[in-house]
């Protein structure tokens, strides 16, 4: 018996210990650190924001929805891992940072030319946490640092791209893709709409 208390004993101190230091389980602070690193997104301004890309080269973003095909790349600025890819500083061409009390965007148009990810020519897609099959999210899993949504969609033809992590999923719907970023997320798009040969009839195709 007093064996068994000693040990017992022991194995709550190594816990404790593990906790102290970590300040979680070490197996769940890696998990989570490998989703940061991965397959979580951030946005704290212009300058410094995460967004689910795909990982191969120029491919279309409907195609990138995968386990091990989509990837967070960042704003030089908000790297933090080698895990992560990086955007170049010049990825954005007009952007627009905003916040509500329960959520956060940036809005406005960008250079797929300068990403070799993207393929210039497509439509576009949706990235979200909370859309999907079973509601798990595409890429399975991803979510936004710092609040319980988010939605994105980069639409290279149009030379736009959008986001939002939100609180309340009524601020992130999912089922509006085939509208376009500025029907899923108002904001700013500058002359970034306009700058294409899109009808609004393609627009509301699904992508």
């Amino acid at each position: 018996m007093a064996r068994f208390l000693q040990a017992t004993i022991l194995i709550v101190l190594v816990a404790s210990s593990v906790t102290s230091v970590f300040g979680s389980p070490l197996v769940e602070n890696n998990l989570v650190a490998r989703q940061v690193d991965r397959n979580i997104i951030y946005i704290e301004d212009a300058d410094r924001f995460c967004m689910i890309m795909p990982r191969l080269p120029n491919i279309n973003i409907d195609n990138s929805k995968y386990p091990g095909v989509a990837q967070t790349y960042c704003s030089p600025a908000a790297r933090k891992s080698p895990e992560q890819g990086e955007f170049p500083p010049y990825f954005w061409s007009n952007i627009e940072f905003s916040a509500g009390e329960n959520y956060v965007q940036l809005t406005g148009c960008i250079r797929p030319e300068s990403f070799n990810r993207l393929n210039p020519s497509d439509k576009g897609g949706q990235s979200d946490s909370s859309g999907g099959p079973r509601g798990l999210g595409e890429p399975v899993g991803s979510t936004c640092l710092g609040f319980n949504h988010y939605i994105e969609l980069v639409e290279p033809r149009s030379r736009r791209a959008c986001i939002r992590c939100c609180d309340n999923p009524q601020d992130c719907p999912t089922d509006l893709a085939r509208a376009g970023c500025p029907v899923v997320i108002p904001g700013n798009y500058f002359d970034c709409g306009y700058n294409n040969r899109w009808t609004h009839r393609d627009r509301l195709k699904p992508y």
